[in-house]
């Protein structure tokens, strides 16, 4: 996927439907001069409704879509007939696409199913017609109810990735690299920080016809969780990965600080992403010998899982893949 058509965020204008008018209709034939009431209701104005597709990996569709208007209702007529429902606007997201309204910021629901369906703003009610209001005592009245007014909201969309394991770690630590050894994934590698700018998905074989799915993120640095470089952009992917894989090149100056660094701007973000499953992967390792592996264990972080891989010569990829299915198949 192009970077350029990676978009998790929209705000967007919807305008629902107007309901149609209730009718002041009163039956009239041939042999019935005087006939009562019978003014049907007004149709329900048509709602926006936000579905989850699987067909639909960004928002890019809906980016220079500011404004979603829904179709007003139609008014009732004689015989009692209800006016036509205006049409729903349906928008297509992706799974793992959040709706927050503008104003307060509040959450209003989350997209995590195929076909899942939400109304963002509901249509205006169609009004009641005249048949409804008559009465022992007033057998003939002459009004009927108007339609309900819709509703013109801004709202916001954000896409939040959905993947079993999601790559943690400073930019140029592997993970695109290991992206695209474990998976048919192309993300763009360069010996640069931040190649990664936009959240890359790939389908992960395992043993025989099992699979999981991981997402490569753009790499976080010191003070993300407060919106330096990527910032809040890219720590919302990372809420919804059931396994955090935390990346560290072996020639870093420091393993443990780095990795500290990390979980401070995990906890900082949302402190619940400190419960999710960690695991560590110590790359580029083709150049250490046993020895300097031995050596380094020891300055490791305690109490997380912890491998020496390279993803250019695959050494321990596939025990990778093992720890890795553990992880998101523990209870």
């Amino acid at each position: 996927m192009a970077e350029s058509n990676f978009v998790d965020y929209v705000k967007i204008c919807c305008r629902s439907g107007k309901g149609g008018a209730g009718s002041r209709h009163f039956r009239r034939e041939k042999f019935v001069p005087k006939g009562g009431p019978d003014g049907g209701d007004g149709g329900r104005g048509g709602h926006i409704i936000v579905r989850g597709s699987k067909d639909v990996w960004t928002l890019l569709h809906l980016k220079y879509r500011k404004h979603v208007i829904a179709e007003d209702g139609e008014s009732g007529a004689g015989a009692k007939r209800t006016g036509a429902q205006g049409q729903d606007e349906i928008l297509e997201v992706p799974l793992g696409t959040v709706a927050r309204d503008f104003e307060t910021g509040k959450l209003e629901f989350e997209i995590t199913e195929e076909g899942q369906e939400f109304v963002l703003v509901s249509g205006g009610r169609g009004g009641l017609g005249n048949d409804h209001f008559k009465t022992s005592t007033n057998q003939a009245p002459d009004y009927a109810q108007p339609g309900e007014s819709g509703k013109e909201e801004w709202k916001i969309l954000e896409l939040k990735v959905l993947a079993d394991v999601g790559l943690v770690g400073f930019p140029n630590a592997g993970k695109s690299t290991l992206l695209s050894v474990v998976s048919a994934a192309k993300p763009e590698i360069a010996d640069y920080p931040f190649t990664t700018l936009v959240p890359n998905l790939g389908m992960v074989r395992y043993r025989g016809d099992r699979s999981f799915v991981m997402a490569d993120i753009p790499g976080i640095i010191e003070g993300a969780a407060e919106g330096r470089g990527l910032g809040h952009r890219f720590l919302r992917h990372i809420e919804r990965n059931s396994t955090l894989l935390f990346m560290i090149a072996c020639d870093t100056k420091d393993i443990r600080v780095e990795y500290d660094i990390l979980v401070n701007e995990l906890k900082k973000y949302n402190p619940e992403l400190l419960h999710k499953k960690r695991l560590l992967a110590v790359t580029k390792c083709d150049m250490l010998d046993e020895v300097m592996t031995e050596q380094m264990k020891p300055t490791l972080p305690k109490g997380i899982p912890a491998i020496f891989i390279s993803a250019v010569t695959g050494m321990n990829v596939d025990r990778l893949k093992d720890l890795i299915w553990e992880q998101i198949n523990q209870g």
